[in-house]
């Protein structure tokens, strides 16, 4: 029966071939949907990395930098730094934005680090090219995957930075790459409001009757001097000193600094369960459609071949071929059908992976998961195809 099912795929091998090729291109999608989910995967697991931290301290009851908005006093880090068990605690801003290059817009992440080595947390890692940032004003160290190369110029707000360094595999989690540039322009680009909004906020202050009594005049050039101030960040990196547990000392500064610290697995939680769960839950719906898709069209070319040899079918039962070895027949060209349809999908995955907007991560054990997906799923979808050739009367052989 091995032969008899070879022989009668090569008597139809365009119609299977094509219709391999059309599925494989299915599985492909299929296989790149699944490699997206593991690239947002992986981009959470690398913005931890990233950062360097064992705490993340944040705005209370807020969800931290990355998932909410978060807005702490500049000088925050020194009560944090004081707290038993922080090795350091470092400033850090995060603003998602488009960065301008000449007439070109690009989507990044803009990290403000704050002046110090470039070991400590926040700075970024990985250089593949120039150097760190050393001057407090100005310059920028940029992600490969923004299409920025050294010496470019980038426009942020009003401003403008020289990139001096170059980075591999720092993006959000959202997959912007990231550029870093120092903590106070950084400050400047998320915070400090423009001109025509500073004069318009002083005379509505100016307006106020609370303004108009005397000796107000003080208290009015303060308010006008603190509009004009941006003393703020998202967030406050830690490290922690050897022997210390991260949930001891988060709980320490939550407790007497009134603020939220999140530890790694805190903040992996955030990121995987509370931002990527949507597009989980969608990629899962995209997969589960394309699984019913590839199962009808298998099961459809499958049921067409059937119908084409019914009088063969009826022939092999005159002749006592057992049910069983009918079924095999039929479900080794599914199975033939569905090796044809991965081999082509996992081509095409590979290929296209690269070129794809997201990052794909494209995993063996999903390929190996998705291999016998693919082959139980083909044969399920024999199952209407034998069904039919079983019920086959034998007496259609001889009939007109």
């Amino acid at each position: 029966m091995i032969s008899l099912a070879g022989r009668d795929i090569l008597h139809g091998w365009g119609k299977f071939v094509f219709t391999g090729i059309g599925l494989g291109l299915l599985i492909g999608v299929t296989l790149i949907m699944a490699g997206v989910y593991r690239g947002m995967i992986d981009d959470a697991q690398a913005l931890l990395d990233n950062s360097g931290a064992d705490l993340w301290v944040v705005q209370q009851d807020t969800l931290g930098p990355y998932a909410e908005p978060s807005s702490l006093p500049d000088d925050a880090y020194r009560s944090v730094r004081l707290t038993r068990g922080v090795e350091q605690a470092v400033n850090i801003t995060y603003l998602t934005m488009q960065a301008r290059r000449g007439s070109q817009d690009v989507r990044t992440m803009v990290v403000g680090v704050a002046p110090g080595a470039s070991t400590q947390p926040g700075w970024p890692r990985h250089l593949v090219a120039g150097r760190h940032l050393t001057h407090s004003h100005y310059e920028a160290v940029a992600d490969i995957a923004s299409g920025f190369a050294l010496g470019d110029r980038i426009q942020i707000r009003r401003k403008q930075y020289t990139v001096v360094g170059l980075t591999r595999r720092m993006v959000s989690s959202g997959g912007d790459p990231m550029i870093f540039i120092p903590l106070k322009d950084a400050q400047e680009a998320q915070f400090l409001k423009d001109n025509d909004a500073i004069w318009q906020s002083r005379r509505r202050t100016q307006a106020n009757p609370a303004f108009n009594r005397p000796g107000a005049p003080g208290v009015l050039d303060a308010v006008i001097a603190s509009q004009s101030s941006n003393t703020s960040v998202n967030a406050v990196l830690v490290t922690l000193q050897p022997g210390h547990s991260a949930d001891e000392v988060a709980q320490s500064i939550e407790r007497w600094k009134r603020l939220t610290a999140y530890t790694r697995a805190d903040m992996q939680e955030i990121l995987v369960g509370k931002l990527i769960s949507t597009s989980a839950r969608q990629i899962g719906m995209f997969l589960a459609i394309l699984a019913v898709v590839s199962a009808a069209i298998v099961a459809f070319i499958i049921y067409t071949l059937t119908m084409d040899k019914i009088r063969e079918i009826a022939v092999l039962k005159l002749i006592g071929t057992r049910n069983r070895t009918i079924a095999w027949m039929i479900a080794q060209q599914a199975l033939a059908l569905g090796l044809i349809g991965f081999m082509v999908g996992k081509i095409a995955a590979t290929l296209a992976g690269p070129a794809f907007p997201r990052y794909v991560l494209l995993l063996p054990q999903d390929t190996i998961t998705g291999f016998f997906v693919v082959m139980g799923i083909c044969l399920l979808a024999s199952l209407v195809s034998i069904r039919l050739a079983l019920k086959v009367d034998p007496a259609e052989a001889v009939g007109g």
